[in-house]
């Protein structure tokens, strides 16, 4: 009976309580939310994000409030020709075929090959695939294949006022219509 007297003593003291507002309270002190109507004349709305992105356990990102990952904006898009300016495979040259804003890395077609050993099934057999890695953003740079060098990218807009990027160098406009729809012509193909 005392047991059960200090207990409910133990409990009542690790109650707490919202100032003006009903007691609420929980076992181990943390306040429980309580539900308040909102001011008149605040709206809230809800907004629902059509991206899903599947990071895995191991790539800790900083997410937004929503809990999707911040994606960072990049200098090269799918379809640019690129030089490698970093790393084993520096100064190679190849063409990006796939992008990962939520960690800034992207494929080059043809460079930077991993081996990947898949497991056999019951009638293939394993085997050891070659494929190519991904490479950070920031050790690629756009090129030029009429005049073989590489470059920075720049912005600017055309007399149409479309904004178009262009290699700092040579003052070659890299977006066109023209590269655009084979980019999207190739994807579906795939």
């Amino acid at each position: 009976m005392a047991g059960m007297a200090a207990l409910q003593g133990a409990m009542a003291s690790l109650s707490v309580s919202a100032p003006g507002a009903a007691s609420t309270s929980s076992f181990w002190g943390n306040r429980l939310a309580t539900y308040s109507a909102p001011q008149p004349g605040i709206r809230f709305m809800v907004k629902t994000c059509p991206i899903e992105m599947r990071l895995k356990r191991w790539e800790r990102k900083k997410c937004k409030p929503n809990s999707l990952p911040v994606l960072h904006k990049m200098h090269v898009r799918i379809g640019d020709t690129v030089q490698v300016i970093a790393g084993r495979e520096k100064g190679k040259v190849g063409e990006v075929t796939r992008l990962f804003k939520h960690n800034s890395t992207v494929i080059v077609k043809d460079l930077n090959l991993k081996s990947k050993h898949k497991k056999g099934t019951g009638d293939e057999p394993g085997e050891i695939v070659m494929i190519e890695g991904p490479i950070h953003s920031s050790n690629v740079m756009l090129y030029s294949k009429e005049k073989s060098v590489a470059s920075r990218v720049g912005h600017k807009f055309l007399e149409d006022g479309t904004k178009v990027r262009y290699l700092i160098k040579t003052g070659e406009v890299i977006d066109s219509v023209e590269k655009w729809v084979k980019v999207f012509k190739e994807g579906d193909s795939e």
